[in-house]
């Protein structure tokens, strides 16, 4: 067993002094599905989220190193999803319409372009486009689509040497990735030296407000070191002559935000941002009490799910996981879930097959093990793709399959 060990004491973006609020115990690597044989030296780490109420960001203490979250064996290609391909079709072409609009050869830089899923879009259209995608191996199936693609972490040296070689974007774009990346400022930075005076900087990530509201606590593992606000996000930008000028909400990873910034007075806010603001001090986003009292609710919703996978053992039902998400290794292993409560998880990538789930050691099987034998229950890992998988399982119902569900609160349903 490999023990992590750093723990930070003050804010990874404004230096205040932070303390846990709680602990989800210790945690393994949320994507770091493991061969039979490499059980006998996991690595594990303290899963324990902070909030800094001089910033307002929610964060982890602890991170492990990038290396062995992201690298040539990286389990998860974004492609794999028809809803999200259909949603980054979307955003792409929100981009090509509106920010691109009327620019004379302009240049996207896409940070964390995974399998180049939104690049596409702009590469069949002829646009100048640069992915950074530091995990080789999908960064690979990219190029292979004649996506350009460097595999390299984005930091200020790489910006400039970008903006030598390209000259400077016209929008950096970013979709589920700037939550992964622990020094935060120096990101900021980067992108202050690679963006055009008139350029935009629009990510998406995961919104502690639905966060909080859902009690989805499985939004909380190794690579999310951050979750944001829009308050965090506007603070933690300022210093660097980048601000806030929209907001618009994504039901994308069970709630999301997307957040447009851009160099200080180069153009008007949207009221938009004044609203999500209000929205978020009646929410209580920027008080201490509200991050106990969803403590104790994460509290409530393992005991009620633990409860509910005893008896289903005691009354010797079968389940089975139902995908091998990074989230469903913040749920497992918090919840204290073990193989004698679920069967295997059923998962459609082809990486993860064959392989045991990161701490608990569940097997992982083809989806085709699934269908062959329906289950009686199915537990629902990959909660925000609810209603893709409904669709799709019509027959597991039909069987008389019933799905566990755990967000917003834990329940047997139909």
């Amino acid at each position: 067993m490999n023990l992590a060990g750093h723990i930070v004491g003050h804010c990874r973006v404004c230096g205040a002094e932070i303390a846990p609020f709680m602990s989800f115990g210790r945690m393994p690597i949320a994507n770091g599905f493991l061969k039979p044989e490499e059980t006998g030296d996991e690595y594990f780490f303290e899963l324990a989220p902070a909030f800094c109420a001089a910033c307002g960001m929610l964060q982890l203490m602890e991170q492990p190193q990038p290396e062995k979250m992201f690298h040539e064996q990286y389990a998860f290609y974004s492609s794999t999803s028809r809803y999200m391909q259909a949603h980054f079709e979307a955003f792409a072409h929100a981009v090509i319409n509106g920010i691109l609009a009327g620019r004379n050869d302009p240049l996207v830089v896409e940070l964390g372009s995974n399998d180049g899923i939104m690049l596409r879009h702009l590469q069949q259209r002829g646009l100048r486009h640069l992915g950074i995608e530091p995990s080789a191996n999908v960064a690979e199936v990219a190029r292979s689509q004649g996506i350009s693609t460097v595999s390299a972490f984005f930091d200020r040296k790489l910006a400039d040497d970008i903006a030598a070689e390209h000259g400077r974007a016209d929008a950096i774009l970013a979709a589920n990735v700037m939550c992964h990346i622990p020094d935060l400022p120096n990101v900021a930075a980067a992108v202050q030296r690679l963006l055009k005076p008139d350029g935009v900087f629009v990510f998406e990530d995961p919104y502690l407000g639905d966060m909080i509201a859902k009690t989805s606590y499985d939004q909380i593992y190794d690579e999310h070191v951050f979750i944001f606000s829009a308050g965090s996000v506007r603070r933690a930008f300022a210093p660097f002559g980048l601000e806030l000028v929209d907001v618009m909400p994504q039901v994308t990873h069970g709630g999301s935000m997307r957040y447009t910034l851009a160099p200080k007075a180069s153009r008007q806010i949207s009221k938009k941002v004044d609203e999500q603001l209000a929205k978020e001090a009646a929410l209580g986003l920027d008080w201490p009490e509200t991050y106990l009292r969803f403590k104790a609710s994460c509290e409530s919703s393992r005991a009620a799910l633990l409860q509910t996978l005893e008896r289903l053992r005691t009354e010797r039902k079968r389940v089975v996981g139902y995908g091998a998400t990074s989230k469903s290794t913040t749920v497992i292993n918090y919840c204290g879930i073990t193989p004698s409560h679920v069967e295997f998880i059923s998962d459609t990538t082809p990486i993860k097959q064959g392989r045991l789930s990161p701490g608990a050691h569940i097997p992982v099987r083809p989806y085709g093990e699934f269908t062959k034998r329906y289950p009686d229950y199915a537990l629902l890992f990959a909660w925000n793709h609810a209603a893709e998988i409904r669709e799709k399982e019509t027959g597991f119902g039909a069987a008389g399959g019933r799905w566990i569900v755990y967000v917003p609160e834990v329940a047997i349903v139909s």
